[in-house]
Parts: C-alpha cells; sequence; structure tokens
C-alpha cells in the first residue's frame, strides 16, 4: 500500500496529503526527519541505503530519518523512524534547528534532532545494507570518497564539522 505523506506549503504547514508515488514523482514538498546519533565516545553512525530505497539508493547516510505521514506529528515520526531505521529506542532527543531541502529528486522541511546512544543498533533489512559507528574526522573524509545523502550533508554536514574542533 502507498502511504500517505503529509504535503507542507511554503511557510511549512500542513496543506494537504498525497501518496509517497506522487510525492515521489511530483517532487512535492514534504516533512521529513533527520536524526544524528553519536556513541558516548562522540562517534557518529553512518550507514549505507539499501539498492532499493525510492531517493537516493545506496547512498551512505548519517542521519536516521524519512517522511512525515499524513495526520502524523513530526517528533513521533522521529521517533518512529528512529526505531524503523535503526531499531534505537528510548532515547533522549535533542532538537537541532529546523531546515529546508530541495533538488531535482525531494524538497522538503526537516525536523532535526541529535541523540547519544550506548546500545545496539538493529537495521531495517528494507531501509539499510550496512552501519558502522566513525568518528567525526573519519566521517569528514569519507564525504568525499563515498556517495553520501545531498541533503543530510547540507543540513547536518556543517554541525559535523563543528565536531572536529
Amino acid at each position: 500500500m502507498d502511504e500517505l505523506v503529509a504535503l507542507l506549503d511554503s511557510d511549512g504547514r500542513v496543506c494537504g496529503s498525497a501518496p509517497r508515488s506522487v510525492m515521489r514523482r511530483d517532487n512535492l514538498r514534504h516533512g521529513a526527519t533527520g536524526v544524528l546519533v553519536r556513541n558516548g565516545a562522540g562517534e557518529i553512525y553512518v550507514h549505507r541505503r539499501t539498492a532499493t530505497k525510492d531517493v537516493y539508493p545506496s547512498h551512505y547516510d548519517f542521519a536516521a530519518g524519512g517522511v512525515v505521514a499524513a495526520g502524523e506529528d513530526p517528533y513521533d515520526a522521529v521517533v518512529r523512524e528512529l526505531d524503523e531505521e535503526l531499531g534505537i529506542t528510548g532515547v533522549e532527543l535533542t532538537r537541532l534547528p529546523e531546515g529546508d531541502y530541495a533538488d531535482d529528486n525531494t524538497s522538503y522541511h526537516a525536523y532535526l534532532y541529535t541523540c547519544v546512544w550506548e546500545g545496539p543498533v538493529k537495521h531495517q533489512p528494507e531501509e539499510v545494507a550496512w552501519g558502522a559507528w566513525m568518528s567525526p574526522a573519519e566521517l569528514v573524509a569519507k564525504l568525499d570518497e563515498w556517495p553520501f545523502m545531498p541533503d543530510t550533508v547540507a543540513l547536518l554536514g556543517p554541525l559535523v564539522r563543528t565536531y572536529l574542533q
């Protein structure tokens, strides 16, 4: 079944909904979430998306996230996506500044968070093909080598670079 996605106007207000396939096909502006996961040593969890993802398949990412469903509270979507993708639950989430991103493949308003997690990471096989902890320096070095999600790099890359200082 094609899930219904919340569509947003230019001010970030919900203005309707559409099936995910229509949102992707027409590149409609929607709500999306992103969580930067760190451990106590300051490492960042990096993962590779599966080849079957509907946008940026097989790209690397350093945020867990996804689209906000129609009628879903953005914070609830953050919690849901973190659990679905990485199996992380019951963690304290720290809100980051929201952001906007648009390119030829996607257009959305981002609800961004970070957390510290010391437990196991459990990938959802349909979404995550590989993952590992990396120091901020290792991650920044890989940004020039590996195909990363351009939206995550744009929205959270500057924050990761501050961890190098």
